[in-house]
């Protein structure tokens, strides 16, 4: 039996679902409009460069670092370019000892390379390329390229590497550059030019390189790169070309810092020398010294351990962080301010028997039996201890920290690089806040005396004592002490002078100035210092000093040949040179080299002698200053515009070509990564087929 359908009511059904069907399919295509619009409109900005990201890669262009020069435009760092073989430890695909054992069949890898690749792999990320070996031959860089297949991670770079030319020579002033670790990646990443920074390996770890790193380390510019889905670099798209890094001009003159370190020869110390007028650092010595090339690559742990293990302490910076007891070399100062306080008069007298009494302790003057009466001329031109024991009785210590204090002594000079030591100026305030126990807390009566012959406490930096010799020739008025001149541009060629207006004006006497610079004069006339200044065509101050490393009991006398020599006294000098108007003021420091006469004012008198003659001493007579036999010089001087230079520089080994600016010479292939591809440069016909045949193996 057959069933009638209803067809009206199929036919309404039929045209409902139709309906609904064309709502869901309306609804559907609304919603993509919707998601269309959004993603079109809403979020174009975002999702176009996410593309772009994917299509291209950023490539940062590393500037090139500023060259340092002396005065006289010697240059002192420059920049040159070698092949590094490293390592990406993220990238490779098997134990990184039997990776380096491998490469060391195709290119020559010693234990200290071995060694310095584990220090730097400690200090580094695992996606951060390490150096494995550097300045390889081109024979050595087609070897490997050859073989690259074989070996994921590793890869041939092209770098520029600093150079000190001429080595140890001022090695403290101008410092070196190193790798960055872990602590200042952070440092970078948390500062405001962090963008800057992209693809950069190595910073200023010292010195002017460290002070002046922003400005030596230029600007970095871009590559935009279009890629393969690979992620091999296909055209560039776009490009910013870095700004290389300023030059930095020092003040100091490199020939006579050349001069002054040989004069030192092997003995230690350190010599500063300032322009009074400017505060421009002629000379900063520090001696021993070291090569600031050893550190650039990373140093191998059996330099490292001789530097750093060495009792010489060559790392030592001694100019700017060395503090000595300023000896008799403080007695002018002291002599200053009993003026400016009214303790003393120049005319006053005082009888020295040889000695001041002072409770149970006799204080013993240098001169046995005494000077007999004395002022305050023949007090600092025949140095004589027992006036200022007086003086410093009478003065007290607080009222010699107040006096003292203004000269910059036991302050920071605010010279400009890093890790000036401020030293120590007693007082009883310094006393109360240094020690912990209540006894050690408390000044006692007797510690004040010595502080009058710039013993005791007194603890201060060669710049402290060079910078207070400034200001008291200038007439109290204060300059920033400065290693560098200006900084220039190396585009525009235009230069930024450094620090050349005063800092501050001391409320000196002019006649008290007069008294005491008189009486500097006598010390190099008819004092301590007037063997050294015999026959000098100018006339020039100065205070000689001798300071004790230890105390010698009262019923003993010193006695330099019974002693270890690293517990002699120091020999210092300070002085300035014209008398008239000063170019120069310098104090120095020989380490346990005894009296200041014999062993430190024969090298200032020298260095007088370049600046105000330009004169350079005969070797013969520089042979006798090393050994401390040398008062005037002796010998035919030479003329400084006449001295050879350079003194034999230190070479680096398989330079690359490079233009005018230092860039290494393309045939450039360019490679491209997430951090930034590096530039592999490849100059040799041999090495350049190798790299294509790899290339293609690779592929």
């Amino acid at each position: 039996m057959s069933v009638l359908r209803n067809v009206e009511v199929d036919l309404r059904r039929f045209r409902y679902r139709i309906l609904v069907a064309s709502v869901a399919v309306v609804a559907a295509f609304f919603l993509l409009a919707l998601r269309l619009a959004y993603l079109q409109i809403y979020r174009y900005e975002d999702l176009n460069e996410q593309a772009e990201g994917n299509r291209t890669a950023i490539v940062p262009i590393v500037p090139n670092r500023g060259v340092i020069m002396d005065r006289n435009g010697i240059v002192l760092a420059t920049n040159y370019s070698a092949y590094t073989l490293e390592i990406t430890p993220s990238k490779v695909t098997q134990p990184l000892d039997t990776l380096i054992d491998q490469l060391a069949t195709v290119v020559e890898i010693q234990g200290r390379d071995r060694r310095r690749f584990k220090k730097l792999i400690d200090e580094s990320k695992s996606f951060d390329s390490v150096p494995i070996r550097t300045r390889l031959t081109d024979e050595e860089v087609a070897r490997f390229a050859a073989q690259r297949y074989r070996f994921a991670g590793v890869e041939i770079q092209a770098r520029l590497f600093r150079n000190y030319p001429y080595g140890e020579l001022a090695s403290h002033v101008i410092g070196y550059i190193g790798r960055i670790n872990t602590s200042e990646k952070a440092k970078i990443e948390d500062a405001e030019d962090a963008a800057n920074y992209r693809g950069t390996d190595y910073i200023g770890k010292l010195g002017v390189e460290q002070s002046y790193e922003r400005e030596l380390h230029g600007i970095t510019g871009v590559h935009e790169m279009e890629t393969s889905a690979r992620g091999r670099a296909v055209r560039r798209l776009s490009s910013s070309p870095a700004k290389p890094g300023d030059t930095v001009v020092l003040a100091i003159d490199i020939k006579l810092q050349k001069l002054v370190e040989d004069l030192y020869g092997n003995r230690r110390g350190a010599l500063v020398a300032i322009d009074p007028k400017t505060g421009e650092v002629l000379a900063f010595v520090s001696k021993p010294t070291f090569d600031p090339n050893l550190f650039v690559e990373g140093i191998d742990s059996e330099n490292w351990q001789a530097l750093n293990e060495s009792l010489d302490k060559p790392l030592l910076n001694r100019a700017l962080r060395g503090t000595y007891p300023p000896g008799s070399t403080y007695k002018p100062f002291m002599a200053l301010a009993a003026l400016q306080t009214g303790k003393r008069t120049p005319a006053q007298q005082i009888p020295d028997p040889g000695f001041f009494q002072f409770g149970n302790h006799r204080f013993r003057d240098d001169k046995e039996g005494g000077h007999g009466m004395v002022d305050m001329y023949k007090s600092v031109v025949q140095s004589c201890d027992t006036y200022y024991y007086l003086l410093a009785r009478d003065m007290g210590v607080d009222l010699i920290h107040e006096q003292m204090k203004p000269l910059g002594f036991g302050q920071l000079t605010g010279i400009d690089i890093l890790g000036e030591s401020r030293g120590i100026l007693p007082s009883t305030e310094w006393k109360r806040t240094t020690y912990r126990k209540p006894e050690q807390q408390r000044w006692y009566s007797g510690e004040t005396i010595s502080l009058g012959i710039g013993q005791g406490y007194n603890s201060f930096t060669m710049l402290q004592l060079a910078h207070a010799t400034a200001t008291l020739v200038n007439n109290g008025l204060k300059m920033k002490p400065h290693l560098v001149r200006e900084v220039m541009d190396v585009e525009t060629k235009s230069a930024t002078p450094v620090a050349k207006e005063p800092i501050g004006q001391l409320p000196l006497t002019a006649e008290n100035i007069d008294v005491i610079r008189k009486a500097l004069v006598g010390v190099n006339i008819e004092g301590t210092s007037a063997s050294s200044f015999v026959g000098a065509p100018y006339t020039s101050g100065g205070k000689t000093g001798t300071a004790q490393v230890f105390t010698v009991k009262q019923n003993e006398k010193y006695n330099a040949a019974r002693i270890d020599e690293r517990m002699r006294d120091h020999a210092l000098f300070m002085a300035y040179a014209p008398a008239e108007e000063p170019r120069i003021a310098l104090a120095m420091v020989v380490e346990n080299a005894g009296f200041g006469a014999q062993n430190a004012a024969p090298i200032a008198r020298r260095v007088f002698d370049f600046v105000i003659q330009g004169l350079y001493p005969a070797e013969e007579d520089v042979l006798a200053v090393q050994r401390g036999q040398a008062t005037r010089p002796t010998g035919k001087q030479r003329e400084v515009a006449n001295m050879p230079w350079p003194p034999r520089p230190v070479a680096p080994k398989d330079e690359l070509p490079t233009d005018a600016k230092g860039t290494p010479s393309p045939a450039v292939a360019q490679r491209s990564a997430p951090t930034g591809a590096r530039v592999h440069a490849v100059n040799s016909t041999e090495a350049r087929a190798a790299v294509r045949l790899a290339q293609r193996v690779s592929e």
